[in-house]
């Protein structure tokens, strides 16, 4: 067969036989041997097809490709991409910790500095906060709409091969960076985290580094973007909170519906690397001495608890487990309200920034220090929050024996004014589930993992306290301090941000934060009771329910909320039929379906009158197809009757990107995944 112009080359397509997946995927025209040097270092370069060159010096190009040969020679390209966007991922979350902590400090001084002075302090208290908010939701809405919320709604959404390009522009990483720093420098008073917008800044960082490594690399792979993809997920959680294995873990159960066991290796090696530069910069600060526990506790090791205790943490996961019904239920009805309500919708999609202002004033006006505050702690930053929730010795024996001294005296927030400390806990766990709840309304960049992990070590902590209260009043003797609460919130953070969430990684993220193993088994028992409550009577997780709020394309989410999708086939979805060739097509029909085809690949038929499938078309319109052709029947074929289900699984299991649809052999249709995404958005209209 005769080669073709340059300019055919460029236009046209064939398909190749993949060894791996038996199936037909598409790649580009292979040069002559004549062009191959002359195309070489232009093709090096090209980011999306082989005619998009791009101008490079020669010498440039030289030193690129004697870089390249020497490090393929030490590791393939992809594990520096990996490498990079652990560190790089690890020093934004370092500088937005920082940045977030300047702003803390600084209301925290003018606070401070207008003592004396209720009325002042009241609206530096309230419009800090207030006016932080307004700024990131305005800042979103003009930048970039695609910004706001947590992102991972999104990113699972992708993961699961449908393409989402607005949530992974570079205008987009650049407003959600500089909008969650004023998202959380509003402090605990707004309540809210960054390990859900962080997931989605790793993700958009992975991606450039994934296009970066594609255009130096000699070799490209189709599977490539899934894989980062995934890395960049476990990366985000890593880098967050230092720790690798249960940022993998999470990517596992959150982010893919189906999780590659290739891709295991560089997710593990990724987050390592994120998680060794986020804790080394504490050692380079002078902070800490080594790398270590982010969340240093004292728990006992001799006797961590006892064997009678096992009961009171299986009773933890259970409330856990109930109570987390109860916030998913709110969570849900407030996010229909928000869509149903036409005053509500419409302030939401126009007033963004005031009502954002107004939320953030209102839910610090409820916990200024001189009101209801005093009973919440209100003054303690996230995670002074947690820290001193995670303090071994029981806070109620501090006044029964002053010569007990604790570590740190965070505790002593808890008990202002000779509050007892099992009232500002109750004012706690009461208030902070409603502002929760409305907090998640607000249009802004905002993790909500942090905060129901605080949630459940509070509910931890109160029963922990109860417990020690209960125990001093019956038994004589100091036998009652050897109860360790700060165990029972541990566990509570795992097992409600578990049942939240409907993982079961939090049980490893509260190991890794803390360095405790001693309570390992009555953590996960929690973890484990309030997942089986969360998960009866097939409830949405937290992340499903914003997944169906948002009409995203995500099948699993949508499985959960709508009955008739397992029922559903894909006979009814399929439209018009697509561009057909005939065996016995010559030059001029088979140029014509080129030309008018939009999708990729080009099904051969024997007759239009029978439309017997035989292979698909993947040579160029030279001579007639059957001269020049070996027929090859499909690998994959789709029955009208196969379900939505199937056809996704399929799609998202073998990588391709069209399956034919064949009834008893004759051609019915296509599905491709563009076409699978608006099944799904119709699918997701109806719930």
């Amino acid at each position: 067969m005769e080669s073709s112009s340059d300019s055919q080359t460029c236009s046209s397509s064939v398909f190749r036989w993949s060894a791996d997946l038996s199936l037909w995927t598409h790649s580009s025209v292979e040069p002559r041997p004549d062009q191959t040097n002359r195309h070489h270092n232009t093709e090096l370069f090209s980011e999306s097809s082989p005619c998009d060159y791009v101008n490079i010096h020669p010498v440039s190009t030289e030193c690129v490709l004697k870089l390249r040969s020497a490090l393929e020679k030490v590791c393939g390209m992809q594990w520096y991409a990996y490498a990079a966007l652990g560190i790089w991922t690890a020093i934004l979350s370092v500088l937005m910790d920082l940045s977030v902590g300047k702003l803390l400090t600084a209301h925290q001084w003018l606070y401070m500095q207008l003592d004396g002075n209720s009325v002042l302090q009241f609206f530096c208290w309230t419009l800090y906060p207030a006016c932080l908010c307004a700024v990131a939701s305005s800042f979103c809405h003009h930048i970039c709409p695609f910004s706001t919320g947590s992102g991972i709604p999104e990113v699972r959404t992708m993961l699961a091969g449908v393409e989402l390009p607005q949530y992974l522009s570079l205008t987009n990483m650049f407003t959600k960076f500089l909008g969650l720093i004023c998202t959380l420098a509003a402090g605990s008073t707004v309540f809210l985290g960054k390990v859900g917008p962080f997931v989605h800044l790793s993700t958009m960082m992975g991606q450039y580094f994934n296009k970066l490594c594609t255009l130096i690399q000699s070799q490209k792979t189709e599977t490539a973007a899934g894989e980062m993809l995934a890395v960049s997920a476990a990366v985000g959680v890593a880098s967050c909170f230092g720790a690798p294995i249960s940022g993998v873990l999470f990517s596992v159960e959150v982010m893919g519906s189906h999780f590659a066991v290739s891709h295991y290796c560089p997710c593990f090696f990724s987050a390592t690397c994120g998680a060794l530069t986020f804790r080394l910069f504490s050692v380079w600060t002078g902070d800490e001495e080594t790398v270590q526990a982010m969340f240093k506790t004292n728990f006992p090791s001799a006797l961590p608890f006892y064997p009678l205790e096992i009961l009171l943490f299986a009773l933890l996961g259970l409330l856990c487990g109930a109570v987390s019904c109860c916030f998913l239920f709110c969570h849900r009805w407030i996010l229909l309200f928000a869509k149903t309500n036409p005053v509500f919708s419409q302030i939401l999609t126009t007033e963004k920034a005031l009502y954002s202002g107004i939320v953030a004033f209102l839910l610090a006006s409820v916990t200024f220090p001189h009101a209801a505050g005093q009973y919440m702690a209100s003054k303690y930053t996230m995670k002074q929050l947690l820290t001193s929730l995670l303090q071994a010795k029981p806070w109620g024996c501090q006044s029964h024996n002053a010569s007990v001294q604790l570590e740190c005296d965070l505790w002593l927030e808890w008990s202002s004014s000779d509050i007892p400390v099992l009232l500002s806990l109750v004012v706690f766990l009461l208030m902070k589930l409603w502002m929760l709840v409305l907090t998640c309304t607000l249009p802004v960049p905002a993790g909500y993992f942090m905060p129901v992990f605080i949630y459940g070590a509070a509910m931890g902590r109160f029963l922990g306290e109860g417990l020690v209260s209960v125990l001093s009043t019956v038994t004589s003797g100091q036998q009652w301090d050897s109860i360790n609460p700060g165990g029972y919130a541990l566990a509570g953070a795992a097992a409600f941000s578990g049942a939240v969430t409907h993982t079961l990684s939090p049980a490893l993220l509260t190991l890794e934060l803390t360095g405790q193993v001693t309570h390992a088994a009555p953590i996960f028992l929690a973890t484990l009771l309030a997942n089986a409550v969360a998960r009866s009577r097939h409830r949405l997780s937290f992340y499903d329910a914003l997944s169906i709020s948002k009409r995203l394309p995500h099948l699993p989410s949508l499985e959960k909320a709508c009955s008739r999708i397992p029922s559903t086939t894909i006979g009814q979805f399929l439209g018009a039929k697509s561009v057909q060739i005939q065996k016995a097509a010559g030059r001029v029909e088979v140029q014509l379906a080129v030309n008018t085809s939009t999708e990729g690949p080009i099904p051969v038929v024997d007759s239009h009158g029978m439309k017997i499938l035989l292979l698909f078309y993947y040579t160029q319109p030279q001579k007639h197809l059957e001269e020049v052709c070996f027929i090859h029947p499909p690998s994959v074929l789709l029955s009208p009757l196969n379900t939505v289900q199937e056809t996704h699984r399929i799609l998202s299991l073998t990588g391709t990107q069209t399956v034919f649809v064949v009834d008893q052999g004759r051609l019915m249709g296509l599905i491709t995944w563009s076409q699978m995404k608006r099944i799904l958005e119709d699918l997701a209209k109806d719930i």
